[in-house]
């Protein structure tokens, strides 16, 4: 499996300086250097898969309701903010090859949906990112989904994510023949940092807002931090892309 792996993921597509997962925050992720973005895909009533991180729409639309009970046209009828559209899964992975950025998509199903949910992010992802080439991360906390997903598209890295990571988390981890381990970063034991290193497994770590932190968790030996400020670590981001502008 073809993962590389840049320090800093940018979180819910362009963090906290645009509408969560939509394209605008994905396209300003880019622009800011950052070479990974992440983003939660979730089925609606159709079956559909939308980038939207809650089972409700209040919190980051202007809808009410369910995803679960939304078709295809209520949800290209919603405004996520900024006049941003919630945008299918579709758009948001073309757009990232488009953009030559690492796409690390949250399988976030509903409760109930973990195999269908996993079913369709899988089957679109392997159509949109052949064998060949940069592949996206597909992750979740649903140990479920990621077992759909390998069983549906097994070329694609997968990424376990836990809030705490569990005693047995290796012996899960090889189950679902995994390539990253995600977690809390104030949760995150050196024992655990210890035992991936000794395996060779990257370790990312969820949600990184403070520069003293993020400092911290690297000299720990954290592989990759996840941020809503990406504003704070774009001269890093910025400068790499300076460095290396095609790619």
């Amino acid at each position: 499996m073809s993962l590389t792996l840049p320090r800093w993921i940018a979180h819910r597509g362009g963090g906290s300086l645009a509408p969560e997962n939509t394209l605008a925050g994905i396209r300003l992720a880019a622009a800011m250097g950052f070479r990974a973005v992440e983003f939660d895909v979730m089925l609606n009533g159709d079956g559909s898969p939308f980038l939207i991180h809650d089972e409700t729409l209040e919190r980051t639309t202007d809808g009410h309701g369910l995803v679960s009970a939304m078709s295809d046209l209520d949800m290209q009828r919603l405004d996520a903010g900024n006049g941003e559209a919630v945008p299918p899964f579709v758009e948001a992975a073309r757009l990232c090859r488009q953009l030559g950025v690492l796409a690390n998509v949250e399988i976030k199903p509903a409760r109930g949906y973990d195999r269908e949910t996993a079913a369709a992010v899988a089957a679109q992802a392997a159509a949109i990112w052949p064998a060949a080439g940069p592949l996206p991360l597909l992750s979740s906390f649903s140990l479920e989904a990621l077992g759909v997903a390998r069983e549906r598209a097994p070329h694609l890295p997968r990424g376990v994510l836990f809030e705490t990571v569990p005693a047995d988390w290796l012996a899960i981890f090889r189950q679902l023949d995994a390539s990253t381990l995600h977690c809390a970063a104030d949760r995150l034991s050196d024992d655990v940092l210890e035992t991936a290193r000794a395996q060779a497994i990257p370790v990312l770590c969820f949600t990184v807002n403070r520069p003293v932190q993020a400092k911290k968790l690297f000299s720990r030996g954290v592989t990759a931090l996840f941020t809503d400020r990406l504003d704070l670590f774009s001269p890093e981001t910025a400068a790499y892309k300076r460095l290396h502008p095609a790619g």
